[in-house]
């Protein structure tokens, strides 16, 4: 019988995983890339590695220089096999998962949970907490009655709304960090991380790559969260770090502008892939968890933050918090910054509000202003 490891390098050989070099990418142009990352167009010639793997709802890829690490291809895949174990430890669409578990038992019995489930879980506690509740791991219930959760949207029933927003709050939430337990206060609670599970996958990621000896590289996972160690490969005399866009939050083929990322981490959040109309009104999937309605006022939140698990989660939360506390928090976390597209006054425009951005790290495309 194979092994887990053997079924995954089958997968691989046989084009159920991906892997190419990609030459030249700036010759070729941006487009040859899979977005995002976009990663923009250098005058230089240079030489990755990507290798890819479907997970999570998702296309998670690697790049790597292709020359620089012998064994940056094994170390690569194996970092994507614990990409596929950390699904099947976190998702809700699976009964036997960890999480699934949880949901049934913690609020009997306080549940004793994987070690690195549980600094997760700390994690979106104290974002819960220091957000003021605009990131809560327990809105599951919110996003079922609105149709989100099976991408059938729909206006719910106040009653039913107001059910549902009762069974919603991470202050229910006991974790006993010496004995490693999880236990709900409240009989109707469940967790959900699709928030900020894919940034710690990221980070479980990049970390198993280190252990391997490769640090430079870049890692995302769909449309959302991407991991940058290191530097792309350039010439000596270029700025180090990654360089990927930040997209247009209505025509994904333009750019608002790039960051250049230097072992740092990117989330973003938007409405634009999950929405429906009702009576004319565009409704967006990402709800605020405190009065259960969909968020307005934001197009898009983009954070920058030291992991990939805090910039995942805090896009959802600046999303819901809008401009003015968003400026709040960063003040108090000088190590996170954000970039908001918010609409403006004038018919079909948005503003975009750079937030604690250091200039090196942000860079406009052209004709696009920012205000800060």
């Amino acid at each position: 019988m194979a092994t887990p490891n053997e079924s995954n390098r089958r997968d691989f050989l046989t084009g159920r995983a991906a892997i190419r070099v990609v030459e030249g990418l700036a010759d070729r142009g941006a487009e040859s890339v899979p977005e995002p990352p976009l990663i923009a167009a250098r005058r230089e010639p240079s030489c990755l590695l990507e290798i890819s793997r479907r997970a999570m709802a998702t296309d998670f890829q690697v790049y790597l220089h292709a020359r620089q690490h012998q064994k940056g291809p094994d170390a690569a895949m194996k970092a994507l096999d614990l990409v596929e174990t950390l699904e099947d430890q976190m998702t809700v669409y699976r009964e036997h998962s960890e999480v699934m578990n949880i949901n049934r038992r913690a609020v009997r019995q306080a549940v004793v949970i994987e070690a690195g489930l549980f600094g997760l879980l700390e994690v979106a506690l104290d974002l819960y907490r220091d957000t003021a509740g605009a990131f809560d791991i327990t809105s599951g219930p919110l996003s079922k009655v609105w149709g989100f959760y099976r991408r059938e949207g729909a206006v719910p029933d106040p009653e039913v709304l107001q059910q549902a927003l009762s069974r919603v709050g991470s202050r229910w939430i006991e974790l006993d960090r010496q004995q490693q337990t999880i236990r709900f206060l409240q009989p109707t609670l469940e967790i959900n991380l699709n928030s900020i599970g894919k940034g710690y996958a990221l980070d479980r990621c990049g970390q198993s790559l280190a252990e391997a000896g490769v640090q430079d590289f870049l890692i995302h996972g769909g449309q959302s969260s991407v991991l940058a160690g290191g530097s792309q490969p350039v010439h000596a005399e270029s700025q180090p770090g990654w360089i990927v866009a930040l997209k247009h939050p209505w025509k994904p083929n333009q750019r608002l502008g790039q960051l250049r990322l230097v072992d740092r981490a990117v989330g973003t959040s938007g409405t634009r892939a999950q929405f429906f109309y009702h009576q004319g009104r565009r409704y967006g999937h990402v709800l605020d968890p405190r009065t259960g309605q969909p968020t307005e006022g934001v197009l898009s939140a983009t954070v920058i933050a030291p992991s990939a698990a805090l910039a995942d989660a805090l896009s959802t939360a600046f999303f819901v918090m809008g401009p003015e506390k968003v400026t709040e928090f960063c003040e108090r976390h000088p190590e996170v910054s954000a970039i908001l597209v918010c609409p403006s006054q004038r018919r079909g425009g948005f503003d975009i509000h750079t937030i604690a951005l250091e200039d090196d790290v942000w860079i406009p495309a052209t004709g696009a202003t920012s205000s800060t």
